[in-house]
């Protein structure tokens, strides 16, 4: 198996019996799938639960899977669905804990990594007041690197309602962050 070998030709390998094809795909995929979830349901341990399930879905679905669009939109869509299910299920539950992520780079400076975690925090709490379909929709764009189209389709929107969702959340982003541009 190639290094550069792509996403839906490694599904269709797991699917056919290659487990180390699996293992690449999570490896490659697991801590976007993991942050756009945490930062949608904002608590790690149902964070933690989900990518379990979204995971397992992958690995199960894997017969079915055809390769008719990128991995990525059939893997966030599954993430998406069982975030909607979770939520849906724990809405009482759930906290409104936003947690903070510390980016570290050993070369950098006390200072800038002062910086560059209060940056971290900032934009965190930012996304975390943007409402959810806005944060939805920018998470998937962030975290899935997707495109509009495929957002709409993850999420069952119009493609302008998808477009105007995400250029509300940068319009509100710019705003909560104005001290650090």
């Amino acid at each position: 198996m190639s290094a550069d070998e792509s996403d839906e030709a490694l599904m269709v390998s797991y699917a056919r019996g290659d487990t180390s094809a699996f293992e690449r795909l999570y490896h490659r995929h697991e801590m976007r799938v993991w942050r756009y979830l945490e930062r949608n349901v904002r608590n790690r341990a149902t964070a933690d639960e989900l990518m379990q399930e979204v995971w397992f879905a992958v690995a199960r679905d894997a017969p079915r899977y055809a390769p008719s669009a990128r991995f990525t939109t059939w893997l966030f869509t599954i993430a998406h669905n069982r975030m909607i299910d979770s939520i849906r299920a724990h809405r009482e539950h759930m906290s409104l804990e936003v947690l903070g992520y510390e980016i570290a780079d050993p070369l950098a400076s006390p200072v800038s990594e002062a910086i560059t975690r209060d940056q971290a925090t900032a934009l965190n709490r930012a996304v975390g007041q943007l409402g959810h379909e806005q944060r939805e929709a920018f998470l998937l764009q962030m975290e899935g690197e997707l495109g509009i189209e495929e957002i709409a389709a993850i999420t069952g929107a119009s493609f302008e309602t998808t477009k105007s969702r995400l250029r509300y959340a940068r319009t509100r982003l710019r705003e909560l962050l104005q001290e650090y541009a």
